[in-house]
C-alpha cells in the first residue's frame, strides 16, 4: 500500500471531505495541470519528474526554497527505491516528501486551567480577520463553550458594528470600543468582562494595521501586556488570519507580525478561490508556524481545522488516479 492509499481511507471517513476537495480544487487542478506530462505507460524517469515538479510547486505558492526542499527529499526517496519508476509510485513519494518537509505541529492550542482562554486575532485588514473571529465563535459555541468577543479593530471603519452583527446573530456578547479608542483598552474591558461572567473563549478582534514595523511592534506588545495583567497567561493563543490569495507576500507579513509578537499558528482565509494552497508547505516551512484552520467559504460553518493528510490528499489525489 502506498503512502497516499494510507491515508485515503482516513480521508473518506472524515465528515469534512467535501469541503476539503471542493477548497483545494484549484490548487490540485495547477498541479495536475502541470504534470500531466507523465506517460500513460506510467513510466517515469524520478529526474524528468522533478524538473516539472519544481515548477509545478513554485506555481501553486510553495515558495522556492520549500520547493526546493521537497524537491531533493523526493529525489532521496526516489534514489532508494531506484527499481521503482512507475507513477503512482512517484507521487507517493511526492506526498511522502511533503508530508516531511510540513513536519509536526509543536505548537498546539493552549486552554487556560483555570478562568477564560485569551485568544488574540491579528492580521491586515482584508484578511477575513473579523468574520474569522465569528466563525472561530461559532466553532466553539457547537463545542459546548461560553463564548464572548472583543472588537479592538476600532481604526477600521465598520470594523466594530460588523463584530457587534455577528455577535447578535450567534447570541454572543459583544465588548466593542469607540471608533479610533486606543485597542488596548477594549481589551482590558473585555477581559474584566470575561473573568466577572464565567467566560470560557474570549475572542479579540484587534486593529487590522500594517504601518511601521516599529509602530506595530509597540501596539501587539501594549496589547499582550495588558491582557496579561488581567487574566495571567493571556494572550494564550495568537493567530494570524492571512487570505490565501496573497500567496508569497503573505508570507512576508507573517514574518514580520512573527517578528513583532509571538504568533502560535495561521488561520488562511478564502482558500477555495487560489489555486495556491502551496501556501501551506511555506508558512510551516519558512516560518515554523502551524496552519490551525482554513476557510473554504463564507458560510459560519466554512471555517475548518487544518489536517496535514486531508490537505495532501485533497491537492494530489486526483492526479495519481488519473489514467
Amino acid at each position: 500500500m502506498g503512502f497516499l492509499d494510507s491515508i485515503k481511507k482516513a480521508f473518506t471517513g472524515n465528515k469534512d471531505k467535501e469541503e476539503y476537495l471542493n477548497g483545494f480544487a484549484k490548487t490540485n487542478a495547477n498541479l495536475g495541470r502541470r504534470l500531466r506530462y507523465i506517460s500513460e505507460d506510467g513510466k517515469v524517469n524520478a529526474n524528468e519528474f522533478v524538473d516539472e515538479l519544481m515548477v509545478a510547486l513554485i506555481d501553486s505558492d510553495v515558495g522556492f526554497h520549500t520547493a526546493e526542499k521537497i524537491c531533493d527529499d523526493f529525489l532521496n526517496r526516489a534514489d532508494y527505491y531506484w527499481r521503482v519508476r512507475s507513477k503512482d509510485m512517484m507521487i507517493d513519494l511526492l506526498s511522502e516528501a511533503m508530508h516531511a518537509v510540513y513536519g509536526e505541529d509543536d505548537k498546539e492550542t493552549v486552554y487556560a486551567e483555570e478562568g477564560p482562554t485569551v485568544i488574540l486575532m491579528v492580521g491586515v485588514n482584508g484578511s477575513g480577520k473579523t468574520t474569522t473571529c465569528a466563525k472561530l465563535a461559532n466553532r466553539y459555541l457547537a463545542e459546548g463553550k461560553k463564548v464572548a468577543l472583543a472588537a479592538a479593530d476600532t481604526f477600521r471603519a465598520g470594523a466594530v458594528a460588523q463584530l457587534q452583527q455577528w455577535g447578535e446573530r450567534l447570541n454572543v456578547p459583544v465588548i466593542a470600543g469607540k471608533e479610533n479608542e486606543d485597542p488596548s483598552s477594549v481589551l482590558v474591558e473585555a477581559c474584566r468582562y470575561a473573568v466577572a461572567n464565567d467566560v470560557d473563549i474570549l475572542i479579540c478582534d484587534t486593529a487590522g494595521r500594517l504601518q511601521t514595523k516599529k509602530n506595530l511592534m509597540i501596539e501587539l506588545e501594549k496589547m499582550n501586556r495588558v491582557v496579561g495583567k488581567i487574566i495571567p497567561g493571556a494572550p494564550h493563543n495568537t493567530w494570524l488570519v492571512m487570505d490565501a490569495n496573497t500567496g508569497q507576500n503573505g508570507v512576508s507579513q507573517a514574518q514580520l507580525f512573527n517578528e513583532s509578537t509571538k504568533l502560535d499558528g495561521i488561520i488562511l482565509t478564502k482558500m477555495d478561490g487560489t489555486a495556491k494552497g502551496g501556501i501551506v508547505l511555506s508558512i510551516k516551512n519558512d516560518l515554523g508556524l502551524p496552519v490551525k484552520y482554513i476557510g473554504f467559504g463564507e458560510k459560519l460553518d466554512d471555517l475548518k481545522e487544518f489536517d496535514l493528510d486531508m490537505y495532501l490528499y485533497s491537492i494530489i489525489e486526483d492526479f495519481k488516479n488519473e489514467h
